[in-house]
């Protein structure tokens, strides 16, 4: 009883240099000899500040107990033990449930609390081992990729643990050597170190004997991915052995681990197709039993994989993000939200459950989430006053938090989807205040794209003009391109346009002629959004009805102002139609903006950005605007319906107008 209280005593010092070596099981009261010289752990660089045994004694299970080392029994003398203690610990042994052991460990939040529970254990199994070093790598790697701290490394119980799968990996259990092997590769351990160049030959053995479960196999893969890297031999031989399993014994967890594997074998695609395509449609039966971690991870996989042919399992997994929606932490539903960008999913129950998470917990979101929620809003078109209220609010409320990429995501979607929330003035404040002393810190095209998306909604960074015209930005935006993008060529101009148009009071300097472009429609990187056909053939019959002839109304007119105009007609001064090829006596123009449904926020009446900054553009240049929205076409019934619309569209301001 003595020898046992003075090892739990002994073990919670927290430093020591270990010597020990493997002992077979004698008979009691025989002498048990300690090997000299050995070094437990050469993996682990500690200084040996108080000499300290570790003894091993094999039977069913590993048995270790210590010895100080001012013990008046000198190193590598004989040590006798009592019958009563061995027969305690024995018993012990038969009495402990593993599982109630490693479930312990599992409630465990630091690696002092594993240690220290395993220190007060009689008999160490190798299945309760294994346990506590995966213990340790969980509650490590809570704080993130980082190495074990020197107090753990240097600990003596943490040694001794390592020691113990060192010496005899044979003994092991499938299970315990690889999940001992995975634990190691997480905590650093030296590669080259005899402790994994023994775990990893062992495992290799056994893979090519064909002994290792499907889970044991998962676990090897991804063990020797990040240990070797996804081109090693074995990893090969791992899928192999995979492939011929039968998807139905494996768990979810498993199924998981295989895309993860995949994931990291994503340049050998084409070999693995086949068997992919064989997971993805065994997955569509799981999807109700994955926890959102796993979830997220078969997400992040399906990119990584460019599965675009799994549509079905993605909006299946959609389905069930809803459900988990508030159990995701931050970086699995940033995960989720890039992988429905990715795939181009959304509805509107996704929509409305996003909703209802963002309004609830705004203000303590981490901003890294925020911007991508409002990336996704941004990439498919969602005009969530919900959302958008709510994420201007936590900016205003938090905008030291935000880095330059962040704030970008978060502000471009207000001018995109053409939207201003009720604290308006407060955001662009707080947004102003930010680039005057953080200007030099965004990325050129980054703050480009930041003041444009803010001048269409007529909140024009006035106060910026001046530097993104000036050359010096100018050639930063370049970069060592030969050639500044299309994108950024267009956004300038229209910056430009917005300076000469809307801010009279701006005397800065121009932008340079060569950056300037003459057309905002292009077939890449638009301004404006085409036109939709078969909307412009039904309003062209109409207008042929109502003007008399094709030859008084032009169609997509480029302007010198760089807008296409859907169709023009002109007016003389006494209001009558003009042939569009006449340019003399043209008193008045009218624009018809033809809108289809891709120039508004999905299923609304809500005009996108681009369209409203063209409209009130073509205002300000002088022409008479008309919107021919969609939705009213479709309203209308027949042609003579359609005729008498367009009528009132057209003159039913104009008493005197003519054709």
């Amino acid at each position: 009883m003595a020898l046992i209280t003075l090892r739990r005593n002994v073990c919670h010092l927290a430093a020591f240099w270990i010597h020990g070596a493997a002992l077979k099981n004698q008979p009691i009261n025989h002498v048990h000899k300690a090997v000299k010289g050995h070094h437990l752990c050469p993996w682990f660089c500690s200084q040996p500040p108080e000499l300290f045994r570790v003894r091993f004694r094999h039977a069913c299970c590993k048995k270790f107990h210590s010895e100080n080392g001012n013990d008046p029994h000198p190193v590598g003398e004989p040590v006798y033990s009592q019958v009563r203690d061995w027969d305690r610990l024995e018993q012990n042994l038969k009495n402990e449930d593993e599982q109630l052991f490693i479930r312990r460990l599992n409630g465990f939040t630091s690696s002092e609390e594993v240690l220290s529970f395993i220190s007060t254990m009689e008999t160490l199994p190798d299945a309760v081992a294994a346990g506590a070093l995966q213990r340790i790598c969980e509650v490590e790697k809570k704080g993130g990729d980082r190495r074990l701290p020197k107090d753990i490394l240097e600990n003596s119980l943490f040694q001794a643990l390592c020691f113990q799968f060192e010496q005899e990996p044979s003994h092991l259990s499938n299970t315990s050597l690889v999940a001992a092997l995975h634990s190691l590769i997480l905590l650093h351990v030296d590669p080259q170190s005899n402790l994994l160049l023994n775990l990893v030959a062992e495992c290799q053995d056994r893979l090519k004997r064909g002994g290792l479960e499907v889970h044991n196999l998962c676990i090897l893969g991804e063990s020797l991915i990040r240990l070797q890297g996804p081109d090693c031999v074995t990893l090969e031989l791992i899928l192999y052995q995979l492939q011929g399993e039968k998807l139905e014994t494996f768990t979810p967890e498993d199924i998981v681990a295989l895309y993860r594997i995949l994931q990291a074998c994503a340049e050998k695609m084409d070999q693995h197709q086949t068997f992919l395509n064989k997971i993805n449609n065994f997955s569509l039966s799981i999807v109700y039993s994955l926890s959102p971690k796993l979830i997220s991870q078969m997400l992040t996989a399906l990119v990584a994989l460019d599965q675009t042919q799994a549509l079905p399992l993605v909006i299946k997994l959609g389905k069930y993000v809803v459900r988990h929606i508030t159990h995701f932490t931050n970086e699995e539903l940033g995960r989720v939200l890039e992988a429905f960008i990715y795939f181009g999913h959304s509805d509107r129950f996704f929509t409305q459950a996003l909703e209802q998470y963002v309004t609830t917990l705004s203000l303590t979101l981490d901003p890294e989430v925020v911007s991508k929620i409002m990336e996704y809003c941004s990439r498919k078109l969602i005009l969530s006053k919900p959302i958008f209220d709510a994420v201007a609010e936590s900016f205003v409320c938090q905008t030291e938090k935000f880095s330059p990429s962040q704030v970008s995501k978060l502000i471009e979607p207000f001018g995109k989807l053409n939207y201003l929330p009720p604290n308006a003035s407060a955001l662009f404040r707080k947004l102003e205040n930010m680039l005057f002393t953080h200007f030099n810190y965004f990325p050129p095209k980054t703050l480009l794209g930041l003041l444009h998306s803010c001048s269409l909604i007529e909140r024009h960074p006035v106060n910026f003009m001046a530097k993104i015209f000036s050359p010096f930005f100018l050639q930063r935006l370049q970069g060592e391109e030969s050639y500044l993008d299309r994108l950024s060529l267009a956004r300038l101009t229209q910056l430009f346009l917005t300076s000469v148009l809307e801010c009279h009071f701006y005397k800065g300097p121009k932008l340079l002629p060569n950056f300037r472009v003459r057309s905002f429609l292009t077939p890449c990187c638009s301004l404006e959004t085409p036109m939709d056909f078969q909307l412009y053939k039904s309003v062209m019959v109409g207008l042929i009805d109502l003007l008399g002839a094709r030859l008084y109304f032009a169609s997509k007119v480029l302007t010198p102002y760089c807008y296409t105009i859907d169709v023009e007609i002109k007016l003389d001064e006494e209001g009558f139609v003009l042939p569009f090829m006449v340019d003399e006596d043209v008193h008045q123009r009218v624009a018809l903006c033809i809108d289809g449904p891709k120039r508004f926020c999905p299923n609304s009446k809500h005009l996108l950005g681009k369209e409203a900054i063209k409209q009130r553009h073509l205002q300000l240049l002088g022409y008479e605007v008309v919107q021919i929205p969609y939705h009213e076409i479709d309203m209308l019934k027949s042609r003579l319906e359609l005729v008498e619309y367009l009528q009132r569209k057209l003159f039913s301001q104009r008493s005197g107008d003519h054709w």
